[in-house]
């Protein structure tokens, strides 16, 4: 019996492992479960959320301060819309950049991810999101200014050309300093959520009267879905699209290379604020 005992138990060892023909292994790898989870980690739809939120905001308060100071100069100037479409990027960035990242802008979210700063995978839902908050944004406008049929949308105020080149030129401007704040732990962290915000007024004070200065697909394309007005459309995709990736390739170009900061994939400017008061030297590389 002692000498029968190996060969039954690697009977019975082969006969349970053998796979069956008729039910053919269809569940994932561990490898594959784990590369998921990497990509979409649990909390990624609350990031998604907090782009359908930010973008909502900026829309409303962006678009419907321009819409107001084409109704009424007097009340909203030029100058005030241009300073509140900075300020409403400055707060949202301390309320929501420790979730999402503060994108609001496919922009941005393109340029981040052309440079390995964020996972492309998430592009495409961070593109849906801020879309849709643009869009209800855009509508919701639209209900609280009627009789009017301006919610602040923007169209070239001159040539295609003039407007293709302003809007490349201030959405560089913008993501250039971006990535600096938001990406570099070399840089000075602190304030940076108004260097951002300020940035997004000085370029549409410069921009306004040529472009609208949008430097944002979505701040474009909701207010256009709204009021049925296309005009120069490609023009806001185009420019801030390519000049976002040109900032965000020309900051990697002269990033100081010789005291590298911790690099991570999500940029979180109100993690930074947090880390240069607080002291604290948590691994930037857990916002992955």
């Amino acid at each position: 019996m002692e000498g029968t005992s190996p060969n039954t138990f690697t009977f019975i060892t082969t006969t349970i492992d053998a796979p069956s023909p008729s039910n053919p292994e269809i569940s994932p790898s561990p490898s594959a479960l784990s590369g998921l989870a990497q990509t979409y980690p649990p909390g990624f739809s609350r990031k998604v959320f907090a782009e359908v939120i930010g973008t909502f905001l900026l829309v409303f308060v962006g678009s419907g301060s321009a819409g107001l100071s084409v109704i009424d100069e007097s009340r909203v100037s030029k100058l005030a819309a241009s300073l509140a479409a900075g300020l409403i990027v400055t707060v949202m960035i301390y309320s929501i950049g420790h979730i999402s990242g503060a994108h609001m802008n496919p922009a941005v979210s393109l340029a981040f991810a052309a440079v390995r700063h964020f996972p492309w995978p998430q592009v495409p839902f961070y593109v849906v999101a801020q879309l849709t908050g643009s869009i209800s944004a855009s509508y919701t406008l639209r209900e609280l200014f009627q009789p009017s049929k301006e919610i602040g949308g923007t169209t070239p105020a001159g040539s295609h050309i003039q407007a293709l080149i302003v809007e490349m030129v201030t959405t560089f401007t913008m993501v250039f300093i971006s990535m600096a704040v938001a990406t570099d732990t070399n840089a000075t962290g602190q304030l940076s959520g108004v260097a951002v915000g300020c940035s997004v007024s000085i370029s549409s004070i410069v921009a306004g009267p040529i472009s609208g200065g949008s430097m944002n697909p979505a701040r474009t394309l909701g207010p256009a879905i709204a009021t049925s007005t296309y005009k120069g459309l490609w023009v806001y995709f185009v420019g801030p699209i390519t000049g976002a990736v040109l900032a965000a390739w020309s900051y990697n170009v002269i990033r100081d290379t010789e005291h590298p900061g911790f690099p991570f994939s999500l940029s979180s400017l109100s993690f930074k604020v947090r880390q240069s008061v607080s002291g604290t030297k948590t691994d930037q590389r857990s916002l992955v």
